[in-house]
């Protein structure tokens, strides 16, 4: 072949296996959706001042990857240093700013690239270098940092956790980069994060076929049961832990118009052939959900289950047509003169014309009841209503108040609150204060009061037993009992059951009980056998426990070495008391002022 042919023919370049190596790494951080939503520039210039001398990366808070510009590593080792400096920016760790910058010191280093290596352990990306440790202290990197400062000291094992061998691996500069609005890198990892973890959950559940590809489009019960996770948090738990089954056969098999649940499968049921827009699967699917919480199913007791289903209709529809939930679709149970009762009440008003009432329709259809008594599919795991049901009320109510979401009905609250509050378990420790606090009576003979088996010994005169009218007043006890707003009906009961309970094991004859809310309202003594099931409770008012034990500490029947035991809620006045005195109050819940008497959790 002639000179002039080889000159002609194109010089095959020559291979840079360094560059190479970091083109793989570079693409494989961006097969990562999370890091490569992160907006970054990569830097890898021989003449770059600010370029790691022994290590791979540096970041700077201008949001640029400085590379080495020559040194050889694998592409995995390349991908996981580029994720480790990209987190840096993400986690706010070099946030952009104008004007002269303090560089962090070893400890806040240190700090950072501990809690950057260990997100990368849970959310891999290419390989760690082996000199790692296996696992990291928990805390942010502000605990970190401080706990390592108030030691004088960072642990060897996480002295060399950063990207650029021993020195700083990342640089606060100030911002120059371009004009505009500085960014904040930290936000924009937060949402790709978000969208990352919202498509992972799509693909697990079936509504997408790969992380790059569109999502099925969700049918519109789909979309009401993920509205309730996302933007109603009083409901998000139960949504999230209930299985929603969509089967046109079994709806026809089981005669369900629209829809039923079995609270114990923790299943409703719809009957996908029914056409209702988004709102209203809403507003199908609360009802439901509701009905399964506040466990409908069970409170029927001797009733006629499918009128009481109709009452627990009526209650609820009422609910969520006050709070604005969903649209109700036509055709279903309300009446606004039924507004604040409970389904109990409802029953025993509407049990006056059978006839009428078999015509109505539940979300089952007409005559037939939503609330089943067993699951209607394949059988399956059953759910353990104290802790799904329970817990998820009881935390989405607090999430619900806690966000600011809007107006909740009393009477639902109260029903959340009895819901969740346990029995009380009494403890040992209250128990021996009744024992130390309030003595038993003592009984004593005498022979004006012939004994009970004098008749059987006629000659034989003997003496009776009896309680003398000041022993009775020595052995008693007060109770200052909150019965202000925030505490629900079914915790007053338990209470006054307990001091029933206590009383009547110990011989008391009868306790002084005085309620508080706004004012006192004296009972006087009540014997123990009457104290739970005929007390009626007055007050409903604000929370004003003061004027109750005034009341009683200036008694002159109450004596004076009676003890006190406070039943509050922990949302009260601060309290003086001058004579022995415990408290009961729930557990979680603080006093707002250090008690000087026991304090009893109820748990």
């Amino acid at each position: 072949m002639s000179s002039g042919g080889r000159k002609g023919q194109k010089k095959e370049q020559k291979k840079d296996p360094a560059a190479e190596n970091f083109a793989a790494g570079v693409e494989l951080l961006r097969a990562n959706p999370a890091l490569r939503s992160v907006e970054f520039t990569l830097c890898r210039h021989e003449s770059c001042e600010l370029a790691p001398r022994e290590g791979l990366v540096r970041a700077d808070s201008n949001g640029v990857l400085h590379a080495h510009a020559t040194r050889r590593a694998e592409p995995a080792e390349w991908a996981w240093a580029l994720a480790h400096g990209t987190l840096h920016l993400g986690f706010g760790h070099l946030p952009a700013a104008t004007g002269p910058r303090t560089e962090p010191d070893r400890f806040d280093l240190a700090a950072r690239c501990a809690v950057v290596n260990r997100f990368l352990a849970t959310f891999p990306v290419g390989e760690a270098p082996e000199h790692l440790p296996a696992s990291y202290p928990e805390g942010d990197e502000d605990r970190l940092a401080a706990g390592w400062r108030r030691t004088r000291g960072v642990p060897a094992a996480y002295e060399r956790g950063g990207t650029n061998g021993g020195d700083p691996d990342q640089l606060l500069l100030s911002w120059n980069r371009w004009a505009g609005q500085v960014p904040d890198w930290q936000v924009g990892f937060a949402h790709a994060l978000t969208r990352t973890m919202s498509q992972a959950m799509d693909l697990a559940g079936g509504r997408r076929t790969s992380m790059t590809g569109p999502p099925t489009p969700l049918r519109p019960w789909e979309r009401a049961l993920s509205w309730f996770v996302s933007s109603f948090p009083l409901l998000g738990g139960i949504a999230a832990g209930i299985k929603v089954v969509a089967d046109a056969e079994l709806a026809r098999a089981h005669d369900i118009a629209i829809a039923a649940v079995d609270s114990e499968a923790g299943e409703i049921y719809v009957n996908p052939l029914r056409t209702l827009d988004d709102e209203e699967w809403r507003f199908v699917l609360a009802h439901e959900m509701l009905h399964a919480a506040l466990r409908h199913g069970d409170r029927t007791g001797g009733r006629d289950p499918y009128l009481f289903n109709v009452a627990c209709d009526y209650v609820v529809n009422g609910w969520l047509v006050e709070m604005h939930v969903g649209t109700m679709p036509e055709g279903l149970l309300h009446d606004p003169e039924l507004k604040d009762l409970s389904a109990e009440e409802v029953y025993d008003r509407i049990t006056a014309d059978l006839r009428r009432l078999r015509r109505l329709a539940t979300l089952r259809g007409k005559g037939r009841g939503d609330v089943l008594g067993a699951p209607i599919g394949p059988p399956g795991a059953r759910v353990d209503l104290d802790e799904f049901y329970r817990r998820g009320l009881g935390q989405g109510l607090d999430l619900h108040r806690s966000q600011g979401r809007g107006h909740l009905p009393g009477g639902l609250v109260e029903e959340i609150r009895a819901l969740s509050h346990p029995p009380l378990p009494w403890d040992a420790r209250l128990a021996r204060w009744f024992d130390e606090f309030v003595p038993r009576p003592e009984a004593v003979r005498s022979y004006a009061r012939p004994s009970r088996r004098q008749s059987s010994t006629p000659d034989i005169a003997r003496a009776g037993r009896y309680h003398p009218p000041e022993e009775v007043a020595r052995c008693t006890f007060g109770v200052v009992l909150d019965t202000s707003g925030s505490m629900d009906r079914t915790l007053l009961g338990k209470a006054l059951g307990a001091i029933a309970s206590y009383a009547e094991a110990r011989d008391v004859p009868a306790a002084r009980v005085v309620f508080c809310d706004a004012a006192p309202h004296d009972a006087g003594y009540l014997p123990t056998t009457e104290i739970a099931g005929r007390v009626r409770v007055r007050g409903r008012g604000g929370t004003v426990l003061q004027p109750g034990i005034d009341l009683l500490q200036r008694a002159d029947d109450f004596p004076a070495s009676a003890p006190l035991l406070v039943i509050t809620d922990g949302w009260c006045d601060v309290l003086r008391v001058r004579r022995e005195h415990a408290y009961l109050v729930p557990d979680g819940r603080r006093l707002p002022f250090t008690p000087r008497g026991p304090v009893f959790r109820v748990r």
